[in-house]
């Protein structure tokens, strides 16, 4: 069995499995429910959010669009995603050991090291199409519904987007949101190596990036010196390509620490299974 076969049969196993599609239909229910709840209620939303600013801006346009609507859902991809992730990574290597296929698997022509890689390649692909899935139903349903216009984003400051500049910017906040979204995946496959069961990895993994996720957002100054090193700290950074002047230096700075994690977990990975006693 070659390389490329064992990634294929990983695949098939993945998408053989009932969870992968209960995956995919949360994530067509949740932009269907957002964008026709935005379609009912969206232009009040829109409305409380710029009220404040009324008696200094004169508004105009067409400002609740699709645009608008999937700036809103991907503002929602580290809440639902990573679970979504985790429920099926989580399960690659512990549920082939719960199932007592382990050892046969090993039995094959192919080594260790290929078997864990070309599930872990699996494992990525599966989290790409995902957030693939997210982006293109984000933007194709807000387009059907709102049509298209200019962005208005309201950070720290308020960037008005013309509609010529910001489809570039979902294409760059996607890819990194998958590269985030490939780090929380090489995460539950770590755990996935540790754990003889599903349930361990999936919630060890959602542990981890909510403990995280507190960690690098509250301002404590004993929290401070951690933030550098957790990847939960840069996964919002997709927010920069919606500056009026990205920072592309923080956004490549955030993006190889992402990818150093990716790397770094699937090497330890990689070390813990060819060490690791196969008794099952």
């Amino acid at each position: 069995m070659t390389l490329l076969s064992a990634i294929q049969l990983e695949l098939y196993k993945i998408f053989s499995r009932p969870r992968t599609y209960i995956a995919f239909a949360v994530i067509v229910v949740l932009v269907c429910a957002i964008q026709f709840g935005v379609y009912a209620e969206g232009q009040t939303m829109l409305d409380m959010a710029t009220q404040n600013l009324k008696d200094t801006f004169d508004f105009s346009g067409n400002l609740l669009n699709g645009y608008f609507t999937s700036f809103m859902i991907l503002n929602t991809l580290w809440v639902h995603i990573p679970f979504l992730v985790a429920l099926v990574t989580g399960d690659l290597l512990s549920g082939e050991a719960a199932s007592g296929t382990l050892r046969l698997l090993l039995t094959r022509s192919i080594s260790r090291t290929e078997w864990v890689v070309a599930k872990f390649i699996a494992a990525l692909l599966y989290s790409i199409v995902l957030v693939l899935l997210l982006g293109v139903l984000s933007l194709v349903i807000g387009k059907m519904l709102f049509g298209f216009g200019d962005l208005i984003v309201i950070r720290n400051t308020i960037n008005i987007l013309p509609e010529s500049d910001v489809l570039w910017r979902f294409y760059g906040a996607f890819a990194f949101g998958l590269l985030a979204m490939c780090v929380v995946a090489a995460l539950s496959f770590f755990f996935s190596a540790l754990s003889d069961n599903s349930i361990g990895p999936i919630v060890g993994t959602m542990g981890v990036v909510i403990a995280f996720t507190v960690f690098s957002t509250l301002d404590v100054s004993i929290f401070h010196l951690m933030k550098p090193f957790l990847f939960t700290t840069y996964m919002g950074d997709w927010k920069t390509f919606f500056d009026f002047q990205p920072d592309y230096g923080k956004i490549f700075r955030s993006a190889f620490v992402l990818l150093a994690h990716v790397i770094a977990l699937f090497l330890f990975t990689l070390l813990w299974f060819r060490r690791k006693d196969i008794l099952t």
